[in-house]
């Protein structure tokens, strides 16, 4: 019988296991009584698995690709000079007609 089945060692009992045997009969009880206590003990919950994300952190979704250029870049650069040179005009000069060559002749301004 061992402590684990509910028998408590007395000191006598303690006293005679260590004069046996040079003692290894204490080594062997105290071994038996501390495998007995980590078997008892309840092994710790392990945490739960996370999900994976679903997507690789910082890539683009499998199949697709990042957007294109914003819409702008497709106008063509003579537009873009013309109201470059209309926007330039009304700032600077407000009180001339404008020589954009969009605007028509009669604007007023």
């Amino acid at each position: 019988m061992t402590a684990a089945d509910g028998w408590e060692p007395e000191l006598d009992d303690i006293k005679a296991m260590r004069a046996e045997n040079g003692g290894a009969d204490l080594k062997a009880f105290m071994r038996a009584q501390i495998a007995a206590g980590k078997s008892r003990r309840e092994p710790p919950p392990k945490p739960a698995v996370q999900k994976p994300p679903g997507h690789r952190p910082g890539a683009w979704p499998t199949g697709s690709s990042p957007p294109g250029p914003p819409p702008d870049w497709s106008i063509p650069k003579p537009v873009w000079d013309a109201a470059v040179r209309h926007y330039r005009n009304e700032e600077h000069n407000p009180d001339q007609p404008c020589d954009c060559g969009n605007c028509p002749p009669e604007e007023t301004r």
